[in-house]
């Protein structure tokens, strides 16, 4: 297949502080400050429905995906930058579509990865302020008002997880999928942390302070892999997505095609 040309870089890419940083919609502002009137909070259902409704089919037939995730923050030239770019290319070659926040730094390295190698490419974020943009590596880019709905949603149509490291948003969505894994709400979804020296630190923290006082068991710490290699956490997440019984027939036999 012929590798397409790259676009010129977006204003949003490399070191971007305000990615993300504020809604550029007040409503979920207005949602979470307390109770409205009754009439207030049976239109704001109605609002959310539609959003869910709406997430679903423009993600229905985007095919099997894996959701990356890293800091907005780091520039072309940073090394994390560059992992991220091979974690998207090695999705695209093993047959998945590779989701993202659809911002720049890690975000905008995973979808440009897989736009180097002629695969599919998603962007699935919350609402931004007037001058921000999405990256330029995008197929389609979904944008949700309220977080809750744009996390139903990267988990509804994820096959699988990878964190590459970041700040609280990336945080957030490990402990959040973490703890799904944990309740038995989602099972053999691979959950992957890259980049070893970034996150050693927090697993010796669950390790001597969360095992250790039995807030969690070893095995929930089990659950994460961790590891530098692109190719190795594409294996093992290509490995359970294949033999997951909620995936489609088409979808596994895409899969099954790129060993």
């Amino acid at each position: 297949m012929t590798k397409p040309a790259d676009p010129a870089p977006s204003p949003s890419s490399g070191s971007n502080g305000a990615w993300g940083k504020r809604s550029g919609d007040t409503d979920e502002e207005i949602f979470l400050e307390g109770p409205r009137s009754r009439l207030d909070e049976f239109f704001r259902v109605l609002r959310v429905g539609r959003e869910l409704i709406s997430g679903f089919r423009a993600l229905h037939f985007v095919g099997p995906c894996v959701t990356v995730f890293g800091s907005a923050r780091f520039p072309e030239e940073h090394e994390y930058y560059l992992l991220g770019r091979e974690v998207g290319a090695e999705l695209s070659r093993a047959g998945f579509t590779v989701m993202t926040g659809g911002g720049p730094g890690v975000m905008e390295a995973a979808n440009r990865g897989a736009r180097d190698v002629g695969g599919p490419s998603i962007g699935c974020n919350i609402e931004l302020p007037h001058e921000q943009h999405p990256n330029p590596y995008l197929d389609k880019f979904v944008e949700f008002r309220y977080f809750f709905v744009r996390k139903v949603m990267l988990v509804k149509y994820s096959f699988g997880f990878i964190a590459l490291p970041g700040g609280y948003g990336t945080l957030d969505e490990v402990f959040e999928t973490a703890t799904l894994i944990q309740t038995g709400k989602i099972w053999n979804f691979p959950l992957v942390l890259m980049g070893t020296e970034f996150w050693e630190p927090l697993l010796d923290f669950m390790r001597e302070r969360l095992v250790a006082r039995r807030t969690i068991d070893p095995g929930d710490l089990e659950a994460l892999m961790v590891t530098d290699s692109p190719e190795e956490a594409v294996e093992y997440v290509r490995s359970l997505a294949a033999t997951h019984p909620d995936i489609n027939i088409r979808a596994r036999a895409l899969l099954r095609e790129h060993p």
